[in-house]
């Protein structure tokens, strides 16, 4: 007897499976669909997990310069702290599908919890900057396994017609987390101690390890597959030796140190040889490439890329800009992000159920969403001022976060609505590797703007700065004269002030224009309405 498989548009035929009617090419795959109570406690449970793990990509830089000091770590030592957890993190998300497969999703899911719980604890105890780095890397390995595998969770296990709530609930956690991740360093950091920054993690990663071990449930039992060691090996040299070149290249003045340039050449041959071997070499790759034959999940996720620079671009640089050009406090600092946080957490909802009613096409709410997030950081540059107060960046901020409200839920939808349900976490691996790796990239390339424009906006403001200057002489007079130490020092403060505010504009900017440049990705987007209303 033979069975007609039937395909959905935009999707590839797989292969046919072996075994019984419906029975998966992978093993037997069987709903996991829950309801009532038990639908509430693995969803709490999923949620602190992508907490715990989002919260930790933030939390430790508020707390570095006591690390570093308790420690007797330099500033450069300091960075490995959080380099050691991000490279760990970006290694294995791509690799989780295949390690749920392996091991089963509840298995690894649970271990990763525990292992990220007991190295938050070690991290705590640790009394040298060697054993902290490498309890980091531990605890980054632990990380790396909930995000993506979180999302493909929520996504089996909310019934069809509340997918666009399974996936407003995701993103709250994944925009939330790294938001109040340095608010929470800090205050921790102040009122008891650094340790206390990863001590905070244990009742958390305690409590979502009860519940996943209680009531997650397994799609699929886990399979005997075969370790492809080639890969592995080169996906982890690859992102290891990428990720440390944009954590270290401005630095090390990039390609003009030869430690930055072999490395980077390191990392590209690495990374071409791993795509090579997964897609024409490995018979059971760790990474399955053919994914990205999907264009919806090749847009997704350079769309995702795109989310990671915008987002994790503001919370690198506007922190730093108001604490050091505008004398805010650590706190006044997380207060101003919080304002996007907010508005995000009020318009995720409204813009779940629009993506879920079908009345809006996702290619125009993404597209929508994109083109806020990109006026809001041009908005943001137009106010980087000195004169900028509190108050002053609540509208861009807040356009920002209505933007981004627009944006995860629908292209969520649109990225897995385009793939099989055993695809899931491929596409969730690839989408959040993108917006991960979309956040490092930003850190790096805004970090270099703000020294590169600082230095030639100095330059440029220097040769203005003439006594000739009626306001300049004026200023100089005032303190002392042309020939007075301290009215020099003081106008060059203020030179250096006003370049380095112009270079933070510079970020904002730079951000806006990118954002403007990915716009058009959107209509790679599958265009097929949602299917499932949202319930109340």
């Amino acid at each position: 007897m033979t069975t007609a498989t039937s395909v959905s548009p935009g999707r590839s035929a797989s292969a046919p499976a072996s075994g019984p009617p419906g029975a998966s090419p992978y093993g037997a795959r069987r709903s996991v669909i829950e309801s009532g109570p038990r639908l509430a406690f693995v969803t709490l449970g999923v949620l602190l997990a992508t907490l715990l793990e989002l919260i930790d990509t933030t939390i430790v830089n508020v707390s570095l310069p006591y690390i570093q000091g308790n420690l007797g770590a330099s500033q450069e030592e300091g960075t490995f702290i959080v380099t050691a957890y991000i490279v760990a993190n970006v290694i294995v998300i791509p690799m989780t599908p295949w390690l749920q497969r392996r091991f089963g999703r509840r298995q690894y899911y649970l271990a990763s919890i525990l292992i990220f719980t007991f190295s938050s604890l070690m991290c705590g105890l640790s009394n040298s900057l060697e054993s902290l780095v490498f309890w980091r890397v531990i605890q980054g390995l632990g990380g790396g396994g909930l995000i993506s595998t979180s999302q493909a969770i929520l996504r089996e296990t909310f019934p069809p017609d509340k997918q666009a709530a399974a996936q407003a609930i995701f993103s709250v956690g994944v925009i939330i987390g790294p938001t109040i991740g340095p608010v929470l360093g800090g205050v921790l950091t102040d009122e008891l101690s650094w340790p206390w920054v990863f001590f905070v993690n244990i009742p958390v990663g305690l409590t979502a390890a009860f519940l996943v071990g209680s009531f997650l449930r397994n799609p699929e039992p886990p399979q005997k597959l075969a370790i492809d060691g080639v890969g592995v090996t080169l996906l982890a040299v690859g992102l290891a030796t990428l990720q440390y070149v944009l954590d270290e290249g401005q630095e090390k003045d990039w390609f003009g140190s030869e430690a930055i340039l072999y490395t980077a050449i390191v990392s590209g041959i690495t990374l071409t040889a791993f795509a090579l071997w997964e897609l024409y070499g490995a018979r059971q790759p760790i990474v399955d490439l053919r994914i990205l034959k999907n264009k919806t999940v090749t847009a997704g996720s350079l769309l995702g890329a795109c989310l990671g620079v915008s987002l994790l671009g503001s919370l690198i640089t506007l922190p730093q800009f108001v604490q050091s050009s505008l004398g805010f406090t650590a706190t006044l600092a997380g207060e101003v992000i919080l304002f996007r946080a907010v508005t995000i957490m009020v318009f995720t909802i409204p813009s779940a159920r629009l993506a879920a009613s079908g009345k809006v096409s996702p290619v125009i709410q993404i597209g929508v969403g994109f083109l806020l997030l990109a006026i809001s950081n041009i908005w943001l540059a137009a106010v980087t001022t000195t004169d900028a107060t509190y108050w002053t960046f609540f509208w861009p901020l807040a356009v920002s976060g209505v933007g981004l409200a627009q944006i995860f839920v629908p292209i969520s939808l649109a990225v897995f609505g385009a793939v099989e349900p055993r695809d899931v976490p491929k596409a969730s691996a690839m989408f959040n590797l993108m917006r991960q790796l979309g956040g490092s990239i930003a850190t790096a390339v805004l970090i270099t703007i703000i020294a590169r424009q600082a230095a030639i906006h100095q330059t440029e403001l220097g040769s203005h700065a003439a006594l000739g200057v009626p306001q300049i002489r004026q200023f100089v007079d005032a303190r002392g004269g042309p020939g007075n130490v301290q009215a020099r020092i003081a106008l060059n403060g203020i030179i250096v002030n006003q370049a380095t505010t112009l270079a933070y504009a510079d970020t904002a900017r730079f951000v806006g224009e990118l954002t403007f440049l990915f716009v058009p990705l959107v209509l790679f987007l599958r265009k097929k309405k949602p299917v499932m209303p949202l319930s109340p």
